[in-house]
């Protein structure tokens, strides 16, 4: 009896995690990409040269932001740039730290760059979950003008981002996000009224 109720409570618990690096594996193997908002912005995780032409060519993708920075020596960024060039696709570069706050004058690039790129857009970055969720969460709600707890939600376990202050060292998009939310403006850009289109 008591070895039957540990079971039953142990087995679940322990099951958790287990569950969980499943979930991760299968975002990764699926190239972790997401529609954010159709026919405007999608993300993903660093995409194989044929994974980025399936889903360039399915959804139109016109802009594919690099949110790893430029990086010419390694074989995903020539690659990537390559897969660019042969669909015609526009590539930028915009290198950011999971594990640094980004100022808000970079915020104001990043959005400036969004802002400017020919729609769709890619945003990536390795995994796909914690700077692409800060910048998918940054168009959301100042190129696209929704409010701030829907593009909240692009900062999320179901993308694989955990953000828990001390534990993760990716909390600092969690960081950035509350310093762009409480930012009336940023730079000389005006912030968008928060509405859902």
């Amino acid at each position: 009896m008591m070895r039957s109720l540990l079971f039953r409570g142990v087995l679940p618990i322990a099951a958790a995690p287990l569950i969980f690096l499943i979930y991760f594996g299968v975002l990764q193997l699926s190239g972790n990409f997401h529609e954010v908002i159709a026919g405007q912005l999608y993300r993903s995780s660093q995409l194989t040269g044929k994974q980025l032409a399936d889903y360039v060519q399915a959804n139109g993708i016109k802009t594919i932001i690099n949110l790893r920075g430029e990086n010419g020596k390694s074989a995903w960024y020539r690659n990537e740039t390559a897969t660019a060039e042969k669909l015609g696709v526009q590539h930028v570069d915009f290198g950011m730290s999971a594990y640094k706050e980004l100022n808000l004058g970079r915020v104001a690039q990043l959005i400036q760059i969004m802002r400017d790129a020919p729609k769709p857009i890619l945003l990536h970055c390795k995994s796909g979950a914690d700077r692409t969720g800060l910048a998918a969460a940054i168009y959301v709600n100042r190129v696209a003008g929704m409010d701030e707890d829907t593009a909240e939600r692009q900062l999320s376990i179901r993308f694989g981002h955990l953000g828990i202050p001390y534990l993760s060292s990716a909390y600092a998009m969690d960081r950035t996000w509350e310093d762009i939310e409480s930012a009336k403006t940023i730079g000389s850009m005006v912030s968008l009224p928060a509405q859902i289109i």
